[in-house]
């Protein structure tokens, strides 16, 4: 419901606690309790507005907007057949009000009927001269269904009424966005901007279009727009600094999230980004201490740990690099990533059962790369664990059917093993693909390699 969105009279508010606070009941306008119950509300102290719904309701019966603030209540605690039954008997006395048709919407969505609440909205718009906020509960309702094209059509609506209603121009190209269309996106924008050139949240928009399509000297100049038209936009420099990186232009990226700093606290990724335009400018010291004041910032941050680790892993310091990949990995221990530095860590290291650990990890979370899969067998095969490492790469050739190098080193296990029909198999399968990679069993097995059993069925295969 529109109402003030000032405070109640404090002197209403404090009566209204006071009279709480007692047994004596005092009287107050249904204006009062109205003003009372929404502060209320916006407090999210709902049950002080329950309380000042009853007693409106005892002191003024007949009051439509207090009863519908009842029926918020209702819904608030998921009472929908109450919140229906009074709607119901609302619609009888007032049917050209709007407000039963909102709430008769809002119960409809919470029941996950969109369709029908949005037939109900769109009774209510020919009751109502301020369309705006049933467009806006329209276009939600829509974004409920997934309906993107038919969502951006009634937040487009939104600012045709409010032109800096912003949250609907958030939306309006949140759809552009999910429909893959940024180049309309960016004609709509530049249109709006013709009528509110200093908006700064249209240029910043504009700006993020072009990053996407990677014109980044585009969105350098509508985020420096942004800029001009609000000085303090933080998003704005953000985002600036993001596209300076881009182009390589570490020094004024700095300077951009520098700002930052001094006009809010200190956010996480302000402080990585500034680490890592150090780094990229070779200011190793300074690098270290923002990646130190970002995971100081933000502990639970798993990307400044792994910033931190992938600096200490290009030192060589794969102690400090294998310490800080396992704060990254306590914190996301889910990320596939994370588990493939760690196994390359650990094998820097020479702990070859934990590498062999982290790429198994990494396998199983859905890293498919060739490489983890090849990596991994070549340490099962170090540890002596010859049928995990066949079992590993058969698993590998359903990923990658015609690989040689999957091939040879099942080749080089199963003639380890005196397997020779298996190993046959698989060395006939890995000279077909390409034979310019039969050093493999050469490099990784080569006893099989100077075998005579092997060089006999290479002898029969060339």
């Amino acid at each position: 419901m529109e109402f003030s969105q000032e405070e109640p009279n404090k002197m209403s508010l404090s009566k209204f606690e006071s009279m709480l606070k007692t047994n004596n009941v005092l009287f107050f306008d249904s204006d009062e309790f109205e003003n009372i119950i929404h502060h209320y509300l916006n407090q999210g102290k709902v049950s002080l507005a329950k309380k000042a719904v009853k007693l409106g309701l005892e002191q003024h019966p007949t009051s439509t907007n207090l009863k519908l603030f009842q029926v918020e209540i209702y819904v608030f605690e998921n009472k929908l057949k109450d919140a229906n039954q009074l709607l119901d008997a609302l619609y009888i006395l007032e049917p050209s009000n709007e407000e039963i048709y909102i709430q008769k919407a809002n119960i409809l969505s919470k029941d996950n009927k969109h369709e029908d609440a949005i037939k109900v909205l769109k009774l209510a718009l020919d009751l109502s001269e301020e369309t705006s906020e049933l467009h806006s509960l329209i276009g939600m309702e829509y974004l409920f269904l997934d309906n993107f094209e038919e969502a951006k059509q009634s937040f487009m609506r939104c600012l045709e009424n409010d032109p800096e209603d912003y949250s609907s121009l958030y939306n309006v190209i949140y759809c552009f966005e999910f429909l893959n269309e940024n180049d309309e996106a960016i004609t709509f924008l530049n249109e709006y901007l013709n009528t509110s050139p200093y908006c700064e949240v249209a240029w910043h928009q504009l700006g993020k279009q072009y990053y996407t399509l990677k014109d980044y000297k585009k969105a350098l100049n509508a985020y420096e727009f942004a800029i001009i038209s609000d000085d303090t936009f933080v998003g704005a420099y953000i985002e600036k600094g993001k596209v300076l990186e881009k182009l390589k232009r570490y020094n004024e990226a700095i300077e951009n999230y520098a700002l930052t700093l001094e006009l809010e606290d200190p956010t996480s990724f302000a402080l990585l980004r500034l680490g890592c335009c150090h780094e990229k400018l070779g200011q190793n010291d300074l690098a270290k201490q923002y990646y130190y004041k970002t995971v100081k910032e933000d502990p639970l941050l798993d990307k400044g740990w792994i910033a931190i680790t992938k600096f200490y892993n290009k030192q060589k310091n794969y102690q400090k690099a294998l310490y800080y990949i396992n704060k990254a990995i306590n914190i996301d221990a889910e990320n596939a990533v994370y588990w493939t530095l760690y196994a390359k860590i650990n094998h820097r290291l020479n702990f070859l059962e934990e590498s062999e650990r982290g790429y198994k990890r990494a396998l199983e979370l859905g890293n498919y790369e060739l490489a983890s899969w090849l990596q991994r067998a070549d340490l099962l095969v170090q540890l002596g664990e010859t049928e995990a490492a066949s079992l590993n790469l058969i698993q590998a050739a359903e990923f990658y059917p015609e690989d040689a190098e999957i091939e040879f080193r099942l080749a080089g296990i199963y003639y380890s093993r005196l397997e020779t029909e298996k190993g046959s198999y698989h060395l006939k399968n890995g000279l077909t693909f390409d034979k310019e990679l039969l050093f493999v069993i050469e490099e990784l097995f080569p006893l099989v390699y100077q075998s005579t059993t092997f060089n006999k069925a290479l002898k029969k295969l060339l």
